[in-house]
């Protein structure tokens, strides 16, 4: 029997904060469970990046490179398998302090999974606060 939209929508919701809480815990290859294996990221300002292992790539970098990582949804809409998430994008060199950049992601769930994401950034703006 398949889903209704509103129990999709429930799991789509769910997913993305979990992934978002999963951040924290600077480990790349616990966010790989969350993307589709042809996943396309797109970091506004920024070449596109095809695949879940060049993603956790990146990622595992990011995170080499920052002491702190914190992300925090302020605001979550969810229609069918797409979510759109206000956030704010905690980045902490080591000894300085957390950088709030604001960011919205757009994400595309396909099978309980994440099969594109688009971040939207003022990269100006975010290397001001470093």
């Amino acid at each position: 029997m398949p889903d209704n939209a509103s129990e999709r929508e429930t799991r789509n919701d769910a997913l993305i904060r979990e992934f978002m809480d999963t951040f924290e815990k600077k480990d790349a290859a616990l966010l790989g469970r969350f993307f589709a294996e042809d996943i396309v990221f797109e970091n506004y300002g920024d070449p596109e990046l095809r695949g879940r292992t060049n993603l956790v790539d990146m990622w595992a970098n990011v995170f080499r490179n920052f002491a702190e990582v914190r992300f925090e949804t302020v605001n979550q809409a969810v229609n069918g398998d797409l979510v759109i998430a206000e956030q704010i994008h905690g980045l902490g060199l080591p000894g300085k302090k957390i950088a709030p950049i604001k960011n919205l992601a757009v994400y595309e769930i396909r099978d309980g999974e994440i099969a594109a994401w688009r971040d939207y950034t003022n990269p100006e703006y975010a290397r001001s606060l470093f």
